[in-house]
């Protein structure tokens, strides 16, 4: 049997919705852990399964795991000698599993990972990580399907110029600096809310790291860290995504959990596709928010994506499903993932008319998306298409829900809880004679 969710549409959502941590920073946190000895608690953490696969992850490392999903917590209780091995079983399911490269490097000296899966979404070269960790003094070959990485002696500063802004690469290397002999210069870094999250949670833990936010830091190595208790950034996908169903569907929503001064460039869309945006809350993290109202129909938008403070490829599909059944021609510009364009054909199902020209997805709205059969084939890509779904006229079903269940938590009750009218029906395997 497979598990589909089933939408009913037009709809109108609203209400209020909250948000967890960032699965993007979260997983990168538990990583970050395997730095110190002893039990170290990250909160806000969302209930999705990309945890769960971390949780175990960890686990086969010798780590003691308490994850409670309700409370939103996990605790990790790291030993003295942590296991160097990510086997490929759990790697292949995460490409964030890669993020225990750096850890497992800087305080053993070793490790071996497997090459990582996850979302089908285009190449993600891993050479960035290979070559930086060589200039930290690793030795790092693949092996087998494995990154095998040795340091007998520790790891030594250098200095580092990354040709692209890689938040995976500056994660890893940023991780690895931490416990290296000397200072280590990185040029070029991501400067993604989830990086600052994570430098964040390492200078608690004792690292010492200047320059947090901007594209140069500078790590001085230090001997030993300690474990901590650290919240995790809230998700500014999960909350654009909202941002964005609100706006595509007429509806009003109002986001709790993630501030807009997590959005910069969204909200300049979403203003400009007419919806209109209200910051609520205060400036505390765990209570900051936003509400979105949106038009009657929106209007197209012409978007870049691009390494933050540039507009998120993760919100890559809402921006394509609102400008499906906009008044006029929108254009999408991908920068980042060539193989996001996937999405496109599946939408298309629902009557979306859109034309791909190399990395450009030019897209004429029209009065109404039609339910249809659909397939999602990575996280954004699916909750893309249930947001198309939400303003399809009749019946969408949409398959491979794993996916979106790797980074939303509670999809169905959440949207159910907006007025959707979505349920998860398990259907037989097809069978070919």
């Amino acid at each position: 049997m497979r598990q589909v969710f089933v939408i009913e549409g037009p709809t109108v959502l609203q209400g209020d919705v909250d948000v967890r941590g960032a699965k993007n920073s979260v997983l990168k946190l538990m990583a970050a852990a395997l730095l110190a000895p002893g039990r170290s608690l990250i909160t806000n953490v969302p209930a999705i399964a990309d945890v769960r696969i971390m949780c175990e992850l960890l686990s086969r490392l010798g780590c003691g795991i308490d994850y409670d999903a309700d409370a939103g917590t996990v605790a990790i209780e790291v030993p003295e000698a942590p296991g160097i091995t990510a086997d490929y079983e759990l790697v292949r399911l995460m490409r964030a599993s890669i993020s225990v490269l750096g850890p497992l490097v800087g305080r053993m000296h070793a490790a071996e990972v497997a090459v990582p899966g996850g979302d089908a979404i285009g190449s993600r070269g891993l050479d960035m990580h290979q070559r930086g960790l060589e200039q930290l003094g690793a030795d790092v070959r693949l092996d087998h399907g494995y990154f095998v990485a040795s340091a007998p002696g520790g790891l030594r500063g250098a200095d580092i110029a990354l040709p692209f802004p890689s938040v995976g690469a500056t994660e890893n290397l940023v991780m690895a600096a931490v416990l290296a002999d000397g200072v280590t210069t990185i040029e070029n870094v991501a400067k993604e809310p989830e990086i600052v999250d994570i430098c964040t949670m390492l200078v608690s833990m004792g690292a010492d790291i200047e320059g947090i936010g901007t594209s140069r830091v500078v790590v001085t190595g230090v001997e030993r860290l300690h474990p901590v208790e650290h919240r995790c950034v809230g998700d500014r996908i999960v909350a654009g995504t909202w941002a964005f169903a609100a706006a595509a569907t007429g509806g009003d929503v109002t986001v709790h959990g993630v501030g807009l001064d997590l959005l910069p460039n969204v909200v300049d869309k979403l203003i400009e596709a007419g919806a209109s945006v209200e910051a609520i809350g205060s400036e505390d993290a765990a209570v900051a928010g936003f509400r979105v109202r949106g038009p009657e129909r929106p209007r197209p938008l012409r978007v870049s994506t691009l390494p933050f403070p540039g507009f998120p490829t993760d919100l890559q599909p809402f921006v394509i499903a609102l400008n499906a059944v906009a008044g006029g021609v929108g254009l999408l510009t991908e920068n980042l993932f060539e193989a996001r364009w996937r999405f496109v054909n599946e939408l298309s199902r629902l009557g979306a008319q859109v034309s791909i020209d190399g990395n450009h997805a030019l897209v004429t709205g029209v009065g109404s998306l039609s339910g249809a059969e659909v397939e999602a084939s990575d996280i954004r890509a699916g909750a893309g298409l249930v947001l198309a779904g939400l303003t399809a006229s009749g019946t969408t079903e949409v398959s491979g829900i794993d996916h979106i269940e790797r980074g939303y938590e509670h999809f169905v009750e959440k949207l159910t809880g907006l007025g959707a009218a979505i349920t998860r029906v398990e259907k037989p395997e097809t069978v070919i004679p």
